[in-house]
């Protein structure tokens, strides 16, 4: 059976594409994304509708009048965005749980929507801890970090108003993955 849409949402170096990663490989036909919309042209290889769905600036700012939109943004002169009705495609067609990995604008947004979805935030175990993992990455300037180690402080207080279902620190991978696994299968309807 199919369940609520889950939203995944927690600081950049919490651990959230390892444990996704993990939980598609585990359940491949359970669980699904949603395909987002773009402005931006197709790349080699890419498909409409199954890469993103690929729309003129004039047909997105019209789905945005229309609040047909969970959440978008503007880069590099395109638009990006995940649709309500994407989020349903999973659920009502694909037959698969949905699943948002999204920012807190985001989840922000989502409550705001019909989908009532369930919300899980992952967390580090301490900024000190996330500064190091991120760090560890390598992948970031000094100025990045910063960037980055802010918006997870801020995160880490949003989800400290209850905004979450659940709230899991990320401390131990294993232990991890099966707080994370019990809260994803904790409920179908």
């Amino acid at each position: 059976m199919v369940g609520r849409p889950i939203v995944i949402s927690g600081p950049s170096g919490t651990g959230k594409s390892t444990l996704l990663k993990r939980l598609m490989g585990e359940y491949p036909d359970t669980f699904g994304f949603s395909v987002s919309n773009t402005t931006r042209s197709p790349r080699a290889g890419e498909k409409d509708g199954v890469d993103y769905y690929f729309s003129t600036v004039d047909m997105f700012k019209k789905m945005i009048e229309k609040n047909e939109f969970i959440e978008w943004a503007q880069f590099s002169g395109n638009y990006y965005g995940t649709s309500i009705a994407a989020v349903k495609h999973v659920s009502n067609v694909l037959k698969r749980t949905c699943i948002l990995d999204i920012d807190m604008q985001g989840v922000k947004s989502v409550k705001k929507t019909d989908l009532n979805a369930r919300f899980l935030f992952l967390s580090p175990p301490s900024i000190p801890e996330l500064r190091k993992r991120l760090e560890h990455r390598g992948t970031e300037t000094p100025e990045s970090l910063e960037k980055r180690v802010n918006a997870a402080a801020a995160e880490m207080e949003y989800a400290k108003t209850g905004a979450h279902d659940k709230i899991i620190v990320n401390d131990d991978l294993e232990k991890t993955y099966k707080e994370f696994k019990d809260f994803i299968f904790s409920e179908k309807v």
